[in-house]
């Protein structure tokens, strides 16, 4: 059976960048720039409402609703 992440914690590092780490143990630096696209991401681009995220049981979300799959967290963020 293939991994399916969950994302058990995450920090802010910087700019457009978490620290995200996974309940397999391995730690990665996501750069959500890439993903600010569409209607329900734009608020994210103001970097004080982006530092708003929070861990919301198996990914990262924000308070307008706007989420990031742990899949495409895990799968393109840099591994540390």
């Amino acid at each position: 059976m293939e991994y399916m992440p969950v994302v058990i914690d995450a920090e802010y590092i910087s700019d457009y960048k978490i620290k995200i780490t996974f309940d397999n143990g391995e730690k990665k630096i996501a750069d959500c720039l890439k993903w600010l696209k569409g209607d329900v991401f734009e608020p994210l681009k103001d970097k004080s409402y982006f530092k708003q995220f929070f861990v919301d049981g198996w990914s990262i979300s924000w308070p307008n609703g706007a989420d990031i799959s742990p899949e495409t967290l895990y799968d393109e963020s840099k591994k540390i």
